[in-house]
């Protein structure tokens, strides 16, 4: 099986919430079944420092197109910005 890049954004007051609510979100959307290549198949995540959305999003890329080793495992932990009260962007390499 292959991998792909994702990234998502979710509201939540902390980072697990808004975690959880991504991850259930994208297997609402996806299926249950596995290899959805989202969110849905990430257990943890990693939380980098705080920035506003557009840094985020530069930092996240960065990371991805980079091999960035925190988020470039499709079996490991998905990378996590919080972008705003209550915002969070995640990011990774998921099975698909």
């Amino acid at each position: 099986m292959g991998a792909t890049t994702f990234m998502c954004s979710a509201k939540g007051k902390t980072a697990q919430e808004a975690f959880d609510a991504a991850v259930a979100q994208a297997r609402h959307e996806y299926g249950h079944g596995g290899y959805t290549g989202t969110i849905a198949e990430k257990q943890t995540f990693v939380t980098l420092k705080e920035r506003d959305e557009k840094a985020a999003l530069a930092l996240a890329e960065k990371m991805l197109s980079e091999g960035d080793p925190l988020v470039n495992d499709k079996w490991g932990p998905a990378g996590c910005i919080r972008t705003g009260i209550d915002s969070w962007l995640f990011f990774g390499w998921a099975s698909e």
